[in-house]
């Protein structure tokens, strides 16, 4: 088996969904534009210090899904995908996807981000796999807040890929070949695990820790 293994926010696509998501609801009415934006951004800056408290901000950022329900989250990402994501999806980043395929690797995309912003978004990309944080839910379907399972951030994106690998009866040893495309210092424990790790489109801590090792960087949007 040969994979190739995609971050999405500020990889796959040059915006961060979850964010982006976010600052979605309050043009809907669903949260105070200043208190929400404050405390959205307050949670972005912590991730990208590497900082972030993930239990914490999967609280802040389902709140919507809970009080506002499925059906009608939903509706509102549909939406989203084609009023924010889809003009955010550049052809670039589309190709890479393809070549890959196109190679007979098993494509998967592993994001930090809850899998109800980012399901769409990887079919939209034509990627079947997705490996992103499961959201406990309650008997109506509600999210509840909390997460379900392993969060797949930072060294939690390693153990993720793994349990893929062990429900396909298989192991790293399994796997003839693996790349991985990341922009974020947060990935690095993944980055460190496969064959062929690729710095794309990298923050300056990253960019630094590419160079320094002999990492391609791939600035897929320039």
């Amino acid at each position: 088996m040969r994979l190739a293994l995609f971050d999405l926010d500020h990889t796959l696509i040059p915006i961060d969904s979850d964010h982006a998501w976010g600052q979605f609801t309050v043009t809907l009415g669903w949260r105070d534009a200043e208190t929400h934006t404050r405390a959205n951004d307050a949670f972005y800056e912590q991730y990208k210090a590497g900082t972030l408290d993930i239990h914490e901000y999967i609280r802040f950022s389902v709140a919507p899904l809970a009080e506002h329900g499925v059906a009608r989250c939903d509706d509102a990402h549909r939406r989203f995908m084609d009023e924010i994501i889809r003009p955010a999806m550049k052809p670039q980043a589309i190709e890479l996807v393809r070549r890959h395929q196109a190679a007979g690797d098993t494509v998967i995309v592993v994001t930090a981000t809850n899998a109800f912003v980012t399901r769409p978004i990887a079919e939209a990309f034509g990627v079947a796999e997705l490996i992103a944080i499961d959201l406990e839910r309650d008997a109506q379907g509600n999210p509840t807040g909390a997460i379900r399972g392993t969060p797949s951030f930072r060294e939690g994106k390693v153990a993720r890929v793994e349990q893929w690998l062990s429900e396909r009866g298989l192991d790293w040893s399994r796997v003839e070949h693996s790349t991985f495309y990341s922009d974020s210092i947060n990935d690095l424990p993944l980055l460190d695990k496969v064959h062929e790790p690729v710095a794309t489109n990298p923050d300056a801590r990253l960019s630094a820790i590419a160079a320094e090792r002999g990492w391609r960087i791939l600035n897929l949007f320039e």
